[in-house]
């Protein structure tokens, strides 16, 4: 397309259908979500080419236009290899607009947007000793004084925490713009959203160590029924946040 012409979803598209060497189209973000469009809203599509064809799409790779966001992979690495993890929630809720291999796009994308039992044990883990951190360091900072720090940290640790949450459930972490409209759709098992958002967000603003604490005892209890009650163990007596928050003096 020509400067004067640019290139728009519907004729990118069209222009796809014609080639027998795409084998999917994958539509993801704002357009792949209900209710989410705005006038901003472009076009994120991935372009899935058969792994050795040659494509004159391949022109198109890395195009970005305010209407269309292209992504140019081949099959082999569209199953996984050439993606980064960010990718997974984007796929988790994205939409198949052409599927060649007779439902294989579709299982790829639902295989890439749910973590795999190994994978989702490991990623809980991890989430729940870095959320314990940022918890612990909250606490200590709220007891010497330092406002500012105790607050940044809980913030932090609630990016740890709704990683870990959804981690149990075998689901990629949505970006904070769509936070609200997945758990709205899809709630996590055994939370009420509008307390779990809630708490995060007062968590997040001010740092409040009762609301902290409270929130821990929730997440310590499915924690240990989900198998990872070693990593909390590893902590000791740290995870009195009770006792940190009166103690008194540096540590």
């Amino acid at each position: 397309m020509t400067a004067q012409q640019p290139l728009t979803y519907d004729a990118f598209v069209e222009l796809a259908a014609a080639d027998s060497a795409v084998v999917g189209l994958v539509l993801n973000g704002s357009r792949a979500h209900d209710g989410m469009i705005t006038p901003h809203s472009d076009h994120d599509l991935y372009v899935v080419l058969a792994d050795g064809a040659g494509s004159g799409l391949t022109r198109f790779a890395g195009h970005r236009s305010a209407e269309l966001d292209l992504v140019v992979v081949t099959l082999s690495e569209f199953c996984g290899a050439g993606l980064p993890d960010w990718e997974r929630y984007a796929l988790a809720r994205a939409r198949v607009v052409l599927d060649r291999l007779d439902g294989g796009i579709a299982r790829i994308v639902a295989d890439l947007g749910r973590l795999d039992a190994d994978e989702a044990f490991r990623a809980s883990a991890g989430r729940l000793d870095a959320y314990v951190n940022s918890l612990y360091r909250s606490v200590k900072n709220h007891r010497d004084g330092r406002a500012l720090a105790a607050r940044l940290d809980a913030a932090d640790s609630m990016r740890f925490l709704l990683e870990l949450l959804f981690a149990l459930h075998r689901r990629p972490r949505p970006y904070n713009k769509y936070l609200e409209w997945e758990l709205a759709r899809y709630p996590l098992p055994g939370w009420d959203t509008d307390a779990l958002l809630g708490a995060v967000d007062r968590i997040s603003a001010t740092g409040e160590v009762s609301l902290q604490r409270h929130v821990f005892a929730l997440v310590e209890r499915a924690v240990r029924e989900a198998g990872h009650g070693a990593v909390l163990d590893a902590w000791g007596d740290d995870l009195d946040f009770g006792e940190l928050a009166d103690r008194t003096g540096p540590s």
